[in-house]
């Protein structure tokens, strides 16, 4: 599997597996097992986000795996509602006891895998990229999550080790809000 930026020749495909998995296309069986994605993703998005280089892919030899969006939140002129609405919480969210506000941060997702990866390490090699990615960059990476998406949540804070930094509500939605330290933890004696 190849970890790589996302290129605008990859924008089709991240269209597609971001619709197959979008909150609307689901049932609610499927969202309860799988998870799900949401905002408006299309293709010309996509390819602006992958030129802008806010994007990585999980690359199997020209098929596309995953996607994961990583970026400052400088560079999101027009940030969506819940981006918003995570920006307005950042004095409320703590990281390592620091009001959120005062900690440079990438924000982190959305974050998707195709069906036919699922269990196969490609959610971890993304998060692994993207430490990678932000390492010298942001000191945290930053994520929010539906709190109706449990799937997500188990993926990201019980498998990934995300550490819970908080909550905000935007309309009659709850997210849960999630940092990953990009500095790699110091051994003893080095």
């Amino acid at each position: 599997m190849d970890y790589r930026y996302a290129v605008g020749a990859d924008a089709m495909a991240m269209a597609e597996l971001f619709a197959a998995n979008h909150h609307d296309a689901l049932t609610e069986q499927e969202r309860a097992r799988q998870g799900f994605v949401q905002g408006d993703f299309d293709a010309g998005t996509l390819r602006a986000m992958a030129e802008g280089g806010s994007l990585l892919v999980a690359d199997d030899d020209g098929r596309l795996a995953g996607l994961l969006g990583l970026a400052s939140p400088e560079d999101l002129p027009s940030a969506p509602p819940p981006v918003r609405a995570l920006l307005d919480a950042q004095g409320s969210l703590q990281w390592r006891g620091r009001p959120l506000r005062s900690t440079p941060f990438l924000l982190y997702g959305p974050v998707v895998v195709a069906a036919a990866y699922r269990g196969k390490g490609v959610a971890r090699g993304l998060f692994a990229a993207a430490l990678r990615a932000a390492s010298g960059r942001a000191d945290v990476m930053v994520a929010f999550i539906e709190l109706a998406n449990r799937a997500s949540w188990a993926v990201h804070v019980d498998g990934l080790g995300m550490t819970p930094l908080g909550e905000f509500t935007l309309g009659d939605r709850a997210y849960g809000v999630v940092g990953a330290s990009t500095r790699p933890a110091s051994t003893p004696g080095t």
